[in-house]
């Protein structure tokens, strides 16, 4: 990951950081951007956080911990939804204009992956 080179583009269209999210490994420009091999199997949701000045920071399932172990910063851990809502706004802290790729309450849609048969 080029951390200088997102942080300056942050600063340049006035955002407070960037936060990545995945699950099931289906953001495949969350990977190009930061440039790393999750180090699990990513069937918990994972969320990174790029501020525009800083260190980076990291949200991922206990269960899979170590998933984001390639990147820099602080990670923290969580195991349910309640924990998962709370470490989010801890990796935000005060920012509010941040850019990500965005699914309502986290509501990031499935798809089916059995097929349906004959």
């Amino acid at each position: 990951m080029n951390l200088a080179e997102i942080q300056a583009a942050l600063r340049e269209e006035g955002l407070d950081g960037w936060l990545f999210f995945d699950h099931h490994r289906r953001d495949p420009l969350a990977y190009r951007v930061l440039k790393f091999t999750p180090g699990s199997m990513v069937s918990r949701r994972w969320y990174y956080f790029v501020p525009a000045n800083g260190e980076p920071r990291g949200l991922v399932h206990k269960i899979e911990a170590e998933t984001l172990k390639e990147l820099p910063g602080v990670m923290s851990a969580y195991a349910g939804w309640n924990e998962m809502v709370d470490g989010i706004r801890r990796l935000l802290g005060s920012s509010k204009k941040i850019a990500m790729q965005y699914s309502p309450n986290c509501a990031v849609p499935y798809v089916a992956m059995v097929d349906a048969g004959p």
